[in-house]
């Protein structure tokens, strides 16, 4: 670590209030916001992914939204780059960079000193071909018997992501867990989790998804499929669009997208739950409280401050 300044981070798993705190925060801090949702990083995708609008960032800088073409494949490494110069950027300048969202590989890979196995154009390429003949199902099902850590954390239909995993099983003789780095951090960074009660949070999503329909997501995924959204392999396959893309084709009604979308959304929670109760540096607040951004400023001047006033992971008491 080197005297880069200070970062905050507020991360946790999905629709928890993450983003509104993390505007709230940027306002009392004299911050800006740097994405760390790795879906928000592709131009229009908006309402499937609970994007902020102008009105709701709230005059507030965001860094790394819309950045991407839908067809372009999500890349970590390329992510860590524009990130870390943008939370330098804002250093900078005197202000506080607030890395806000739940895409744990994308966090770590700019909080903490983070180096990627390299790799291999020929077992990369079969693997790819193995994904393009049967689809991501069995090649899942390979990752879950060597490295069931990682496919606890990689979602069943996330097929680059798990030809990036199998890839490196294959050149290390290790499991994909094993070539993540030991923390070790590259900022001095405050880490604030938010959660929620898990009744309460399947709730939220329920009501989340409902709202995506209402709000225009069908015609939102037309729109981007026109712009090759069925040919992008991380964009296509994200929760919500790859539904609506099913709803299109007829293959399933609206009532079954929306009930899956909700499904799958659930099942990615207890994803990032796993990953981020990993960190112990992570401090953790229930989002439900009234005064959570009281709460999150206390935190950030002494975490003593409110030890056994609710900052604690909610999920633990719901189980």
């Amino acid at each position: 670590m080197t005297g880069r300044g200070r970062v905050v981070a507020v991360v946790g798993p999905t629709a928890t209030g993450k983003s509104g705190l993390g505007v709230e925060l940027a306002r009392a801090l004299d911050g800006e916001v740097v994405n760390a949702d790795s879906m928000q990083l592709y131009r229009g995708m908006d309402i499937g992914t609970a994007k902020l609008s102008l009105a709701e960032q709230d005059g507030v800088p965001h860094h790394l939204l819309d950045i991407w073409a839908v067809t372009e494949p999500a890349s970590v490494a390329a992510y860590q780059e524009l990130a870390r110069a943008a939370v330098d950027d804002i250093l900078g300048r005197g202000r506080v960079p607030l890395l806000v969202g739940g895409s744990g590989l994308y966090v770590r890979a700019v909080l903490d000193e983070f180096e990627f196995p390299g790799t291999d154009p020929l077992v990369r390429a079969r693997l790819e071909a193995e994904l393009a003949a049967s689809g991501p199902a069995p090649l899942y099902a390979r990752l879950r018997a060597a490295d069931p850590v990682a496919a606890e954390n990689i979602l069943p239909g996330n097929g680059r992501r798990i030809v990036r995993a199998l890839e490196v099983i294959e050149l290390t003789g290790a499991p994909f867990t094993a070539s993540l780095p030991r923390p070790v951090p590259y900022y001095d960074a405050v880490q604030l989790g938010v959660d929620r009660e898990t009744a309460e949070l399947d709730e939220r999503i329920a009501v989340r998804v409902d709202r995506m329909w209402a709000d225009g997501l069908v015609a939102e995924t037309t729109a981007l499929a026109a712009r090759g959204l069925r040919d992008g392999r991380t964009a296509g396959r994200a929760l919500g669009y790859q539904q609506v893309l099913r709803q299109l084709d007829g293959e399933i009604s609206e009532p079954e997208a929306r009930a899956d979308t909700v499904r799958a959304t659930r099942r990615f929670v207890r994803r990032q739950r796993s990953w981020f109760r990993r960190d112990p540096r992570i401090h953790w607040l229930d989002g439900a409280r009234p005064d959570l951004v009281e709460a999150a400023l206390a935190l950030l001047t002494d975490p003593a401050e409110v030890k056994g006033s609710g900052a604690t992971d909610p999920a633990h008491r719901a189980g």
